[in-house]
């Protein structure tokens, strides 16, 4: 993909996402990775979809949950006390918060996102809630704003999916990662070829749809970056609420929620 283009689809993603951090909270107010509903509980409802538990729902600070993302990788994480984590894509904080609690207060969570909207209300979400192991940071998931080898755990909902650099993604978490480390996604992927009417349009990418790679392209690339014991595990139930990410557009003929795991080698 030319420079240009992949700037044109930054843009389009960083507009989309920037109106939603400026909104009132709830997701469906433009494109994006939730399903649309008029109810003022919408976040709340998908992540309960997704998997996340009503105790974790309350936990986190108000406003922190924008109802983005298609599936729960904390489910997948299995994060330790004293553990750092990256969250590539960290909206609002939400799943940064979840993780601070499990990381506890030896740990470390490191947010990265690449609209200043979101950075803006993520960091105020953190004070509300007093989170003093949680960081968020200015950038872009391709160019990553962090330390080699200085986490243990990368997660990210929902995200890697809108980059037009995925390689890039995919080699920068490997540099981040410690050997050792995981990587615990919950993401948008390809079954079947997406139509090309689709895969042009930029509503429908920022939305988590047109962006997906392909499950065996994933596991190409995590393998070429250096990535062990690679699992990419489509979830057919996701069908069921991505159903009406696009009305009118029969995306469950081609792409479907998974969860994307992989290990840095040790040696």
């Amino acid at each position: 993909m030319n420079t240009a283009k992949s700037d044109e689809i930054r843009q389009a993603v960083r507009d989309n996402y920037g109106q939603i951090a400026e909104s009132a909270g709830d997701c469906c107010g433009s494109s994006s990775c939730c399903t649309p509903t008029t109810t003022a509980t919408a976040p709340q409802l998908l992540s309960l979809q997704l998997g996340y538990s009503t105790d974790e729902l309350v936990t986190v600070p108000e406003g922190a949950n924008l109802g983005l993302g298609c599936g729960n990788p904390q489910a997948i994480a299995a994060l330790a006390p004293g553990e750092a984590v990256l969250d590539l894509g960290s909206g609002a904080g939400f799943d940064c918060f979840l993780a601070a609690a499990q990381v506890g207060p030896e740990g470390l969570v490191i947010g990265v996102d690449m609209t200043p909207q979101m950075i803006t209300r993520a960091r105020a979400n953190a004070r509300q809630g007093g989170y003093d192991n949680v960081a968020f940071r200015l950038g872009e998931i391709e160019h990553l704003p962090v330390a080699d080898a200085s986490i243990d755990v990368i997660i990210s909902n929902c995200v890697i999916n809108l980059s037009p650099d995925k390689p890039a993604v995919f080699a920068e978490a490997f540099r981040a990662l410690r050997p050792g480390g995981r990587l615990a996604i919950s993401d948008v992927v390809a079954f079947a070829p997406i139509p090309a009417e689709v895969r042009d349009d930029l509503a429908l990418l920022s939305g988590c749809i047109s962006g997906a790679a392909e499950v065996g392209l994933i596991e190409q690339l995590l393998t070429e970056a250096g990535f062990v014991d690679v699992v990419v595990a489509p979830k057919e139930e996701s069908k069921t609420f991505m159903a009406d990410w696009a009305p009118g557009t029969p995306i469950t003929d081609y792409v479907v929620s998974a969860t994307i795991q992989g290990r840095k080698p040790t040696q």
